[in-house]
């Protein structure tokens, strides 16, 4: 081959390689377009609509006001009237985003709750592309003391509920959807007094798992995070000084978390960014666990 040969060839193959990356990059372009109709390169989830469980306070609350500034409107579920209050303040939250909000109250264990959930955001907003399973129940008892109802209500809101709103939601998500599943850096550890709120999440984790491989094939994303113990009012309230001590001690920061450590994980998840992470349980812990 001449040397003239050789120029043109090296010629060609850049142009051929600027040609492909241009189109790779209008690929994107348009996928971006179809994603986010506000224009808005900072809210990705403009357009798109999450059912967050147990939304009206801790982390549940911080995930609507996470979600809410990428654009996203938000249906908050709350269990009664006593949290109607806390509820209304995260659709508040919400509102200041610039983003819609609505919330809908329901008993999880009951079975007509979990296709009420979808059928109201879906008259509210019109579809749902987002669902977060962030609802749970935390008992902490030796195994020898714990009682029937104290295990049905553990598993029914915390594997049942997840596994039907899951079974409610997949009909209804369009392809590219995503669902969230609040599981927990428990699963991994090897503490006594957790076997209940331990056994739940673990079934959550394989739950995760099997939905991931039935819907991957549109696009649809199935992951569970497994956050380590988190400064709020619900891990505090099972829990003694020596406990918390004990837990402060094991993240590499010596300090428990923060809501605020873990909403980047969940807007991540939530976004387009996200397509190739299915079927993963994510630690968010600062190190207390992992596997």
């Amino acid at each position: 081959m001449t040397q003239n040969e050789n120029i043109w060839l090296s010629r060609r193959s850049m142009t051929l390689g600027i040609t492909a990356a241009a189109a790779t990059a209008a690929a994107v372009g348009r996928t971006d377009a179809q994603t986010n109709q506000s224009g808005d390169p900072t809210r990705v989830l403009a357009g798109k609509v999450a059912l967050i469980t147990g939304g009206p306070r801790n982390l549940g609350r911080a995930y609507a006001a996470g979600l809410a500034a990428d654009g996203a409107s938000i249906m908050i579920h709350y269990h009664d009237a006593g949290d109607r209050a806390d509820a209304e303040t995260a659709a508040h939250l919400v509102r200041a985003q610039g983003a819609r909000a609505a919330t809908i109250e329901g008993e999880l264990h009951e079975m007509p709750t979990h296709s009420r959930l979808v059928e109201a955001t879906l008259r509210e907003f019109g579809r749902i592309d987002i669902l977060i399973n962030n609802a749970g129940r935390m008992v902490k008892k030796p195994v020898a003391e714990i009682s029937e109802a104290e295990y049905d209500d553990v598993f029914g809101v915390n594997a049942k509920a997840s596994f039907f709103i899951m079974k409610e939601v997949s009909r209804h998500l369009p392809d590219g959807g995503r669902i969230i599943n609040a599981c927990s850096s428990l699963i991994d550890g090897y503490l006594p007094n957790y076997a209940l709120y331990q056994g739940s999440k673990a079934a959550l984790e394989q739950f995760t798992r099997s939905m991931a491989r039935e819907l991957g094939p549109r696009g649809v994303t199935v992951n569970a995070v497994a956050p380590g113990p988190i400064d709020t009012p619900f891990y505090r309230a099972p829990e003694d000084a020596a406990a918390i001590a004990y837990a402060t001690r094991l993240s590499v920061a010596g300090r428990l978390g923060t809501v605020s450590d873990v909403v980047p994980l969940i807007r991540f998840l939530a976004s387009p960014a996200s397509h190739w992470v299915t079927g993963q349980t994510i630690y968010i812990n600062g190190g207390y666990t992992g596997r």
